[in-house]
Parts: C-alpha cells; structure tokens; sequence
C-alpha cells in the first residue's frame, strides 16, 4: 500500500526510477581502482563549471566547504568583515567564522525573503572585504546593484548558491554573477548527491588554483603544503552520481515550476502569502516558501491530516546562541525576525504527485 503520508522532500521514488543507472554508475567506480578526486571528479568539475557559465570547477566535501574555500581564495582572512543576511542556513555564517572574519549581518526583503540592497552600504568600512549573497529557495538577489556597490568599494562578490543551482538572474545562471559562487550537493538540494558535495566555480584563473589547492591541504602534485589548506574532497561515487543527475537538472526544475504554478494558482486562502518570482528571476523552487501569521497552528493542522512541512529558517543566525555574539543587539534585523516567525515551506520536489499537490491545496483551502 501506499503512503497517505506527503513529506516535504523525498527521493525515494526518483531513486526507484533510477536505480540500476545509480548502481551501475556506483559499480563502475568502485570497479575503476580509483575513489578520490579523479576522472569522476573532473569530469563533473568540467561539467558543471560549463553549466554555471564559469571556466573553473573545485570538487569539495560540502557546501559549507566550498564557501569556506571560496573565501579563503579570495584573501578573506581574520578580522575582516563579510557582509551577508541572517535569514539563512548556519553554513553560510560558519564558513566566515572560519576564515576568522566577521559577518555582518544586514536584513532583508519582505517580499522575496533576499538581501535587502539597500542597506548594504551603510554597513561598509575599512574592514569589509567580501559580500556573500544568499541565493535564498531558488532565486538570486540583485547582484546587478550588488555588483555596482562592490566595484565602487573595491568589495569581492561570493555567491552562496547552495539553494539555487539551474536558476537563472537575468538570464545568466546562478553562480555566474559573483568573483567565486559556492554550491551545495547535500540530498535535499536541486541538485543533490545521495551524500554530501560541493563545489567553488569561478571565471578567475588564480583563484581556481587557490582553491584547487586550498581543497588538498594547500598542496598541488607532491605531497608538500605550499600554504594552510583544509581537507576538502569530493569523491568519485557522489561526482558520478552527480554528474548524471546533472543531465535531469533542467527538466526537474520544469516540474518543480509546474507545482509551484499549481500552488500559485489554486491557493485561494487570504491569509497564507505565496511565494513572488522577482521579475529578473527565474525561479528554480528548491522549495516553495509561503507566509502565515499562525503558523504553528497551520502547520500543525497540516501536519494531522498527514502533510508535513519544513521551517526554513525557524531560529535566524543572528539569534543563535552560537552567533549572537558576533551582532550588536541594537542593530535590529526586523524583517529578518518578522518572517522568522511565520515562514514554512510546502511540500516541493519534482516527482510529487499532482493529486497530493491538489490534496494539499484542499486542506489549505480548507484551514
């Protein structure tokens, strides 16, 4: 029998569909004598440098890893100031930390839930060096007025495109906007590994070495450590998988697109806000993000007619017992903690049924 449950993300049945090519992929890897950052791994690397629009590509272990890495190849060190939003996930302030910077935090818009542009430049002094952007549930922020700010303060421009591989700005791909972007494999993500992965692209020749470099313990061919580096891999099983999961990215993101219109236009509840495609994006919907001022109640009713939903983010970093060190209490984020209090996300992945999408807009409808 089947589930009455709906989760919020699944990959079993896409698994079930694929299964023999995973296995077989998985098979030829293991059968190849090689595990580690070899033919797999830059063919992927090669692969998807090609689809962001950028000539470089750094297989690393995360997505955490490869904005660590990203940072570190574009000279970020301690005490230097990254400019970036607490409406996201802990990698993207953990990676500052890291490199023993400081983040600074600025807020958000209210309507697509991005970095509100124009506060950044209040927040810029002699210590700023880097502003990371945080591509937030599938669409890019406004990296044509990001990108005029960071010329003008000589500033670099990392992109955290965890959530938004296949998405496009303008027409470009995400990840093609900035001096480096980072990207997430994690399972959940658009495209997603069946383990963890990531990757640094770039356009900048020297920044690619670093970062190549940088993933090895600072080493190149031998075994000598030129500078401090990390241990930072991705293996040859997740790049294979990755790199055929690579070919379905476009035609997922077309599903994931036609639930979200189905949303868009069934939704009839006057106090649940959908998500706004910003009109320079198109919106690849890791997930799709609505609003409502009783959400624990929402989601609670959701959740006992067997429909279960995601918080993404219930706690904003800033707030974090972890991190609320590093932000000026009088420095108020107050969009950032308005929605904090009432976003969620729906059930969202490509091969989510219609008639469970309609069955959750009936008990929408119907709260």
């Amino acid at each position: 029998m089947k589930s009455n449950n709906i989760f919020v993300w699944s990959y079993l049945e896409d698994y079930k569909k694929k299964r023999k090519k995973i296995l077989n992929l998985v098979d030829k890897v293991f059968k190849s004598g090689s595990l580690v950052l070899s033919k797999e791994v830059l063919n992927f690397e090669n692969n998807f440098s090609k689809f962001t629009n950028n000539k470089y590509g750094v297989g690393v272990n995360s997505g955490t890893d490869a904005l660590r890495i990203a940072l570190m190849a574009a000279g970020i060190k301690k005490d230097d100031e990254v400019i970036t939003v607490s409406n996201t996930a802990v990698p993207t302030v953990c990676a500052i930390v890291e490199c023993g910077a400081k983040p600074i935090f600025v807020d958000i818009n209210e309507k697509d839930f991005l970095i509100d542009v124009s506060k950044i430049e209040e927040k810029i002094n002699k210590k700023t060096k880097a502003i990371i952007p945080v591509n937030l549930y599938g669409q890019s922020a406004d990296y044509e007025r990001i990108n005029k700010i960071a010329k003008k303060f000589n500033l670099k421009v990392i992109e955290d495109c965890a959530q938004s591989a296949g998405s496009l700005y303008k027409g470009k791909p995400s990840g093609s906007h900035g001096d480096l972007a980072a990207f997430s494999f994690y399972p959940t993500k658009i495209l997603g590994a069946y383990g963890d992965g990531g990757m640094v692209v770039t356009n900048n020749k020297n920044y690619f070495i670093k970062a190549r470099k940088l993933r090895k313990y600072g080493m190149s061919k031998l075994y000598y450590s030129e500078f401090h580096g990390v241990n930072s891999r991705l293996d040859e099983v997740q790049a294979a998988i990755l790199n055929f999961q690579l070919s379905k990215l476009n035609q997922n993101i077309i599903k994931r697109r036609r639930i979200a219109k189905i949303y868009n236009e069934n939704i009839n509840s006057d106090k649940l806000i959908k998500p706004i495609e910003g009109k320079n994006n198109f919106h690849g919907y890791y997930i799709y993000v609505v609003r409502h001022a009783q959400r624990n109640k929402f989601m609670s009713y959701l959740k006992k007619n067997n429909v279960f939903c995601n918080i993404s983010y219930p706690f904003p970093i800033h707030s974090m017992k972890g991190y609320k060190h590093l932000h000026k209490k009088k420095e108020k984020l107050k969009i950032t903690d308005k929605l904090s209090k009432q976003i969620f996300s729906l059930p969202m992945y490509p091969e989510l049924r219609i008639n469970d999408v309609e069955r959750v807009i009936k008990l929408i409808n119907n709260f």
